[in-house]
């Protein structure tokens, strides 16, 4: 099977040749220079240049020559084999014969996420390495991989989050073709693929479009990065299309499952068809028949992307990333309260509550950590799987002065609680690589601008100023200590280690990490599946939650002590128990819990 999405954009092989597209509208001239060889392209009008070259072909290199000065690379590249400076590379998709014939992807529903850094997965930091690990995945339960971007970036480690050119997946850790056997591999072992986008910035090193297409920015609008993208201008349909054509590439070429789109809370757009609106809109009328799952990320927690119809199909957008959750969990684990945690630290227990029984933590809320601004829409009506619940991910260990994982933070049986807490909950569970074992390896920011130096010593010393209000680190000297993000040593040190994986204490960890998802799987999912009809949750004590969830096809219940103290659980319980806490003590008339400790159950769907 051949898979190829048709755009606007780049180089495009053709039955004559290879047809290559620009839009530069504020370049003076523009020629191309393919192989060696260079040719002026006409004004095609609305800023665009456009030229056919049948001696071009799949392999041929190429860029732009903008106003005769300088050569730039493809905005469009499918593949940039010399980094973001270098020629881009002509690539034929069709040449890639898919394996994964009939696959259709898997309901949402089904999703347990495994969030991971292609270059610090493995070693060898490939997809074809990574692909190696895809039984062991596929064993534990793991039904979803999430990439973190793949962008083209500048130099050979990066987050991802610093990419230039969304159409050429990095080169560093592969071949486009590499990538694509990776999906199939995937696909073969039921897992499906979601890859996070950046459509809100590019990053500060390879990025041209500046030398010849201005209006692709605007100053009417500004980000943490910058002027921001021209998505409602009188010139910006070019830039719409630009990142929604990235959006069904993604889905059509590579046949991923979904995206998962950053911060959209800093992509702004006043139009009266917001940007985020018709990527969703595309993106499900290119996809009949298949399940795309679109997946935001946005601190200002707007349900109203999160919208269902009355079949509870999502309308736009499949989920969001629920921080609030997350931060809760964090405050109750660790009890730290600065930065954002503030808005959590006054009544964690009952903020958990709340996210477990409606969504979001804040809707409508005023943040502390805001200065009194109001958070959040309310969010209560939404069924569960609308948010992607999380005890760590990649910003949450990775935005830590040394990246230290919640395995280093918490104590074990309470982490133990939280992670029950996770994979039975019927919110989307997502899992950051490693932490199904705990592993030790931290996750830490690492780039590389060499050999600018003067964006790497801006780095280091944004990366120390990032820290300087926390207590710990407002003295010079402490701060001093915080990980180079530009050097080598804070990339290596973030790289897995699985064979600890079968070495206690972390192969327990991952036992239980396996059993949980496999209760998930014969006990939550199937409750999931059927209507949502609501939930109602109480605090029995000041430290203790008692949450049930209906569906039509009955009831899930979680009962959790988050005490320093034993509880007994008044009224009982009646129902089938699925999972509980070591030490639980059912034998009076109510349920003795030890302090740090739960149980999930399910009942009939007429039961409480």
């Amino acid at each position: 099977m051949r898979r190829r999405h048709a755009m606007p954009f780049g180089a495009e092989v053709m039955d004559r040749g290879v047809r290559f597209a620009l839009w530069a509208p504020s370049a003076g001239s523009v020629a191309l220079v393919v192989d060696g060889a260079e040719h002026d392209m006409p004004d095609a009008g609305g800023g665009w240049r456009r030229l056919v070259l049948p001696e071009a072909r799949d392999g041929s290199r190429y860029g732009f020559r903008i106003d005769g000065d300088t050569v730039v690379p493809d905005p469009a590249s499918r593949f940039q084999p010399d980094d973001v400076s270098g020629l881009s590379e002509v690539v034929d998709p069709r040449s890639y014969d898919w394996q994964d014939r009939g696959w259709a992807g898997r309901p949402w529903e089904e999703a347990v996420i495994y969030e991971a850094h292609v270059g610090t997965a493995t070693p060898e930091g490939t997809y074809a390495a990574f692909a190696e690990r895809l039984p062991a995945l596929a064993d534990l339960g793991v039904t979803a991989v999430e990439l973190l971007p793949l962008a083209d970036f500048a130099g050979s480690r990066n987050w991802g989050y610093d990419g230039v050119l969304p159409y050429a997946p990095d080169s560093i850790y592969g071949r486009p073709e590499d990538l694509k056997r990776f999906i199939d591999r995937a696909h073969s072992l039921g897992i499906m693929v979601l890859i996070d986008v950046v459509y809100n910035h590019f990053g500060p090193a390879g990025n041209y479009l500046g030398q010849y297409a201005e209006q692709f920015f605007t100053e009417r609008h500004q980000t943490p990065w910058g002027p921001g993208l021209n998505f409602d201008g009188r010139e910006g349909r070019p830039v719409r299309d630009f990142f929604i054509h990235n959006a069904l590439y993604w889905i059509e070429e590579f046949n991923v499952d979904g995206l998962r789109f950053d911060a959209v809370h800093a992509i702004l757009d006043d139009s009266e068809h917001n940007i985020l609106a018709e990527i969703a809109e595309r993106a499900r009328a290119a996809s009949p028949g298949r399940h795309v799952h679109l997946v935001l990320e946005n601190e200002k927690n707007q349900a109203r992307w999160l919208e269902r119809d009355e079949a509870g199909r999502p309308l736009l957008h499949t989920a969001q990333w629920n921080d609030d959750v997350h931060h809760c969990w964090h405050v109750l684990l660790t009890g730290e309260s600065e930065a954002y945690y503030q808005d959590f630290s006054d009544k964690p227990v009952e903020r958990l509550l709340r996210c477990l029984t409606e969504g979001f933590g804040y809707q409508g809320d005023p943040s502390r950590h805001a200065g009194g601004k109001l958070r959040g829409e309310p969010s209560g009506h939404l069924p569960p799987s609308a948010f992607v619940a999380f005890l760590q991910n990649h910003d949450q260990i990775g935005n830590r002065a040394f990246g230290d994982r919640l395995s280093a933070l918490a104590d074990p049986n309470r982490l133990a609680l939280a992670r029950a807490g996770l994979l039975l909950s019927p919110q989307i569970p997502m899992l950051f690589m490693g932490e199904e074992w705990s592993a030790s390896a931290p996750y830490q920011f690492f780039v590389d601008f060499a050999p600018d130096e003067d964006l790497s010593r801006a780095v280091r010393e944004g990366r120390r100023r990032e820290f300087q209000h926390f207590a710990a680190f407002s003295d010079p000297a402490a701060a001093e200590t915080i990980p180079d993000p530009t050097a080598e040593a804070t990339f290596q040190r973030s790289t897995l280690d699985w064979s600890e994986a079968e070495r206690e204490p972390h192969a327990s960890v991952l036992a239980d990490t396996r059993r949980l998802i496999a209760l998930r799987r014969e006990h939550v999912i199937p409750l999931t599946k059927t209507r949502y009809r609501g939930a109602e949750g109480r605090m029995p004590t000041p430290r203790s939650i008692d949450v049930t969830w209906r569906f039509d096809g009955g009831t899930l219940r979680f009962v959790a002590n988050l005490g320093s103290e034993a509880m007994e659980l008044p009224g009982g319980y009646s129902g089938r128990l699925i999972w509980a806490s070591p030490g639980l003590d059912t034998t009076g008339p109510g349920p003795l819990l030890p302090a740090w400790a739960g149980f999930f159950m399910t009942g009939a769907a007429d039961e409480r």
